[in-house]
C-alpha cells in the first residue's frame, strides 16, 4: 500500500504538513489495527479519511489525540509528528497537552451537563485560567468562531442541553476552539444530524481552516468531496491512497480506491 505517496504529494504542491503520520501501526491488545500507516495533514486545510466501516479510520483520529491511552493494553508503534519535530506519541508527552493542542467533535453533541458559557469554558479552567475577564472574551471569541454566538448570547447561563442538536454540536465545536488547538479532528461529526444543521457544520469547517487544521472522519463520500482539500482512503488497517480531493476521486491511482469511490463496495 501507500508509503511515501503521501509525503511526495505534499511535497509537490508545496504544502507544510502541521501532522505527519510515520509508520503508524495500532495494537488493540494482540489484534493490529493500524499497518505501518503514513499521512500527512496539510496546514489549514480540511483533510478527510474516507473508507468502509471498520477499515480504521476513527482509529487513526483517536491516535492523534491520544484517547486510545484511557484504556488498557492498547499500543502504538510509530510516530506522529506535530510541526515536524514533536512526536506526540511519545511516552515523554503529556497526554493532556496533547489534547489541548488537538481537539476533537465527536459523532454525536455530547455537551456537559452544565451551562453554554461552562462549557466552552471547560478547557480554559483546566488550563488554570482563572481571570474572569480573560475566560469572558474567549468564550465569546470561541462562540462566534462556532456562528453560535448571536443565538446564545442572552442566554449563557442555560443549560446546554436546551440547545438543538445541531446547535449542540456547534457548542462542542466553540469548546473545542476555546483552548486555541492547531488542529481539530472531527468524527462523523454530522451523522446524527438534519440536513440543514449538517449545511450549518459543513459551511462552518470550510470556514475555520483559515484558523486551524481539520482532520474529519466522515462515512459520506458527497460529504468529503464538498469539504475537504485533500482525502485520504483506507482499507482494512491500510492507508491505499492519499491525494487532493478531486484528483483522488476523479482519477484514483489504485484501483480499490476507484471501486470504493464508485459504489463498488463498502
Amino acid at each position: 500500500m501507500v508509503n511515501d505517496q503521501s509525503t511526495q504529494t505534499t511535497h509537490a504542491i508545496g504544502l507544510k504538513a502541521k501532522a505527519a503520520v510515520k509508520d503508524l501501526s495500532f495494537y488493540y491488545g494482540t489484534t493490529k489495527v493500524l499497518k505501518s500507516v503514513n499521512l500527512p495533514v496539510p496546514e489549514h486545510q480540511v483533510t478527510a479519511l474516507i473508507g468502509p466501516s471498520g477499515c480504521g479510520k476513527t482509529t487513526l483520529l483517536r491516535c492523534f489525540n491520544r484517547l486510545h491511552d484511557l484504556y488498557p493494553g492498547n499500543r502504538y508503534e510509530g510516530e506522529i509528528l506535530l510541526d515536524g519535530a514533536v512526536n506526540i506519541l511519545g511516552r515523554n508527552i503529556d497526554p493532556i497537552e496533547v489534547r489541548m493542542r488537538i481537539s476533537m467533535v465527536f459523532q454525536r453533541p455530547n455537551p456537559f451537563p452544565k451551562s453554554i458559557y461552562e462549557n466552552v469554558a471547560y478547557g480554559l479552567r483546566v488550563r488554570g485560567e482563572a481571570k474572569r475577564s480573560v475566560v469572558d472574551a474567549k468564550v465569546e471569541h470561541a462562540l462566534r468562531s462556532a456562528a453560535l454566538w448571536d443565538e446564545v448570547k442572552d442566554r449563557l447561563n442555560e443549560l446546554a442541553y436546551n440547545l438543538s442538536g445541531g446547535q449542540q454540536q456547534r457548542l462542542c465545536i466553540a469548546r473545542a476552539l476555546a483552548t486555541d488547538p492547531e488542529l481539530i479532528l472531527f468524527d462523523e461529526p454530522t451523522s446524527a444530524l438534519d440536513p440543514i444543521a449538517t449545511k450549518n457544520i459543513e459551511d462552518l469547517m470550510a470556514s475555520l481552516k483559515e484558523q486551524v487544521t481539520i482532520l474529519i472522519v466522515t462515512h459520506s463520500m458527497q460529504q468529503a468531496a464538498r469539504l475537504s482539500d485533500y482525502t485520504a482512503f483506507m482499507y482494512l488497517g491500510e492507508m491505499v491512497e492519499f491525494n487532493q480531493t478531486q484528483t483522488l476521486f476523479n482519477q484514483p491511482q489504485h484501483k480499490q480506491t476507484e471501486d470504493y469511490v464508485q459504489g463498488r463496495f463498502g
